[in-house]
């Protein structure tokens, strides 16, 4: 056990003990004149967690101000646990990712598991029944043991904690790249739904008022795990173990019950999960919202281990743990509650007028911090940005057609590349029916929700390609977002909003930097022009090792709406006979394409371009048709290109097939990655009207019943069979892993 007290304030500044909790000396120096004299060990870790990036933001703040996060519909934006949007009819639906990377790299399983229990907090912890869960994953090749051993084990632990939470895992992605290989990302996202008059804030308002901690005590896991979350992951990645927290599914289940029922008391003032640093930033954020200053007692606590000392209690991560701000002399009404569900309540605090942050112990003040200082006035640094130098380089290649001799084994490779193949090995773990609302499972574009009572249903959908985002961050950032609302509209839902996970390496790095500004500054772009705010989102940074970071991936979790139920189309090619259209231009595109990966193993040249006027135009046209009916099927056209699209159209055991006709190049048609392209069937009776509503569509061919893909050009002929090809696609992964 840290023996805290015997290192003196003059110690801390002298032995420079401040830089080893991740403070820079003018950060130290800045904090001896907020207090006008030396911070004690507790004092000094918790200004270390709440200046860390990771609950600060303090070089992505500026970036995060270019987004868009107001819309008529908005009625939360960033700033609280978690984002939400007005759905009609009085509800809400309440949204988040985060990132849970480093502790996933170094313990896989309870890193991820307890990625997925902080996440769900964050939801109900603004008053929200979570409904589902969504995930996306990135890490190197599955060819070194290292990274399938990374691979299975965080599948498992999303799985455990999601199977046992009673929370449907319904999708989600996952890709494979070399620069993944030391750092993977694992990213949450959680869906819930609201009343509106239900909905919670983190805030600690009203003096006098109770503090009560809720939920599992507290424990030496993920102490200063934000502290290692803000920074690179260390070679020596074991020593890191302390600060990866354990989690609790079944505790978190009776955890959301509770909550949900304490939020029908007027008692109750605000509420905030205990995520990142823990009792500090709870405690610390919902004073500074609420105007107001906290005095806590640790001595009430409850502990999970003998002899803790207030910088443990403070700057612990453990799980499964809420704060509650109770109106005084209710504080019992609010304890019945937990105690009904097994659970621990015990008042540790009261909300004072003074704006403080007082923390005591054995009857010593421990910690005495004015409260602003710690959640307003973190340091904010805008870093020096510098154009990569690789950038220009690839701006200046030449868009050539890469040499493909046989186009048929070619797509054959193409269908058992990770990325593309199928993710069945991977949500087969994840109980995706529980709850019984679940209309679309794992495997289509989007999934799909049902809301029960109601004609209504949501689509979720975590999308990013960071190749192209790599190659040109701005467009790359575009093509993003499109990409999610493009999932979303061939299950015909309108898109509502976004919560992004950015996940970037290491700041101080000014090519880095500039990835982060312009990425955000394309995704900015296509919100504005997709109605798309960002309700809410995480930063993760110092994503790398070994001095090498990864590919920049600001994933965008997106969530739209289905008016009714009657509008949800499927990905998957529906009845022989029916028309095969694409909708929008093939161009000569291989840029950060997997042809490219395929041919090459590498990434070089210009990302395909995008449009986003002609992206929202076809978006908006493609989703009245399929609301009018008119749309028998519908798939975005993305990695791989138009070949692995139809593919992925047949596999779905039915037995169908397809013919289709292929003008120019077989290579540009099969395997370029040209954006805003979706691939449609129509019944023919619908010819007419279908051509009306939808411009940019050219007819390639119809679905037969024969169970045979036919590619037909002037110079080429392919001829294969669906069930072998889906054998492939089906069998790649599991065949990898062993």
């Amino acid at each position: 056990m840290l023996q805290t007290h015997d290192i003196s304030p003059e110690q801390i500044e002298n032995d420079r003990l401040y830089q080893e909790m991740g403070l820079t000396d003018q950060e130290y120096d800045m904090i001896k004149r907020i207090l006008q004299r030396r911070p004690n060990f507790t004092e000094t870790g918790i200004f270390s967690v709440m200046w860390s990036e990771h609950c600060s933001y303090k070089t992505s703040k500026p970036l995060l101000k270019k987004f868009p996060t107001k819309a008529p519909h908005v009625l939360q934006g960033p700033g609280e646990g978690a984002g939400i949007i007005d759905i009609g009819d009085n509800q809400a639906v309440v949204f988040k990712i985060e990132s849970h990377n480093h502790p996933s790299a170094v313990e896989p399983y309870q890193g991820a598991a307890t990625g997925v229990g902080g996440i769900i907090r964050d939801v109900f912890s603004m008053g929200a029944r979570p409904i589902a869960l969504m995930n996306s994953l990135r890490f190197g090749n599955l060819t070194s043991e290292r990274v399938k051993y990374l691979f299975s084990e965080v599948v498992n632990g999303i799985a455990g904690y999601g199977n046992c939470v009673g929370v449907p895992t319904v999708g989600g992605e996952v890709q494979f790249d070399d620069s993944y290989e030391d750092n993977p990302l694992v990213n949450a996202m959680c869906v819930g739904l609201i009343n509106h008059d239900e909905i919670q804030k983190g805030i600690a308002a009203g003096v006098g008022n109770s503090i009560l901690y809720a939920g599992a005590p507290t424990g030496r896991d993920g102490i200063h795990g934000a502290t290692f979350a803000s920074d690179d992951l260390a070679e020596d990645s074991a020593k890191d173990r302390p600060a990866v927290q354990v989690g609790d599914p079944f505790m978190e289940k009776l955890l959301i019950e509770a909550c949900l029922e304490v939020i029908h008391s007027d008692a109750l003032v605000g509420m905030q999960d205990m995520g990142a640093a823990g009792l500090t930033s709870s405690a610390s954020e919902m004073a500074s919202k609420g105007g107001t200053g906290v005095e806590m007692d640790l001595d009430r606590v409850p502990q999970r281990e003998q002899n803790m000392n207030a910088y443990e209690l403070m700057l612990s991560e453990s799980q499964e743990r809420m704060l509650l701000v109770v109106k005084k002399g209710r504080e019992q009404e609010i304890i019945d509650i937990f105690n009904k569900y097994g659970l621990e309540a015990v008042n540790v605090g009261q909300v004072v007028e003074e704006k403080v942050f007082r923390i005591k112990q054995h009857g010593d003040i421990q910690a005495e911090i004015p409260v602003d200082a710690l959640a307003e006035e973190a340091p904010v640094y805008h870093m020096p940005s510098k154009e990569a130098n690789y950038y220009k380089e690839f701006q200046n290649i030449q868009c050539n057609v890469p040499v493909v001799e046989n186009h048929a084994s070619v797509l054959k490779e193409l269908l058992q590349q990770p990325t593309i193949a199928s993710k069945e090995w991977v949500y087969d773990q994840y109980d995706s029916m529980v709850q019984t609302n679940t209309v679309v499972a794992p495997g289509s574009d989007a999934a799909v929700i049902r809301i029960k009572g109601t004609e209504k249903a949501l689509a979720i959908t975590t999308d990013c390609n960071s190749r192209y985002i790599y190659l040109d961050p701005e467009t790359g950032g575009k093509i993003a977002v499109a990409e999610a609302a493009r999932n979303l509209i061939c299950s015909g839902a309108r898109p509502l909003g976004l919560t992004d996970g950015l996940n970037f390496g290491n700041p101080t790095n000014p090519e880095v930097f500039w990835q982060m500004e312009k990425s955000v500054e394309g995704m900015s772009e296509a919100c504005k022009v997709l109605d798309t705010p960002v309700i809410s989102g995480n930063v993760s940074l110092y994503n790398q090792s070994k001095g090498k970071a990864i590919f920049p991936t600001p994933i965008v979790g997106m969530v739209g709406l289905h008016e009714s139920v009657n509008h949800i189309a499927s990905s998957y090619f529906q009845e022989a006979g029916d028309l095969i259209y694409v909708v929008g231009e093939t161009k000569q595109e291989f840029g950060g394409s997997e042809l490219q990966n395929l041919l090459n193993g590498q990434y070089t040249g210009k990302a395909p371009e995008i449009d986003l006027d002609i992206e929202k135009k076809r978006q908006t046209q493609i989703l009245q048709a399929i609301q009018r009916g008119i749309i028998a099927s519908a798939h975005d056209v993305s990695e791989g290109g138009l070949g692995v699209a139809l593919a992925e159209s047949v596999f779905n055991e039915k037995g169908l097939g397809f013919e289709v006709d292929i003008s120019g190049d077989m290579t540009v048609a099969l395997f370029s990655e040209s954006q805003s392209r979706f691939l449609l069937t129509i019944k023919p009776e619908q010819r007419e009207q279908f051509e009306e509503m939808v411009e940019d569509a050219t007819l390639i061919g119809n679905v037969t019943s024969d169970g045979m893909m036919k590619f037909q050009s002037e110079s080429v002929s392919i001829k294969e069979s669906v069930e072998e090809l889906y054998m492939l696609w089906k069998g790649a992964i599991p065949c990898l892993l062993k």
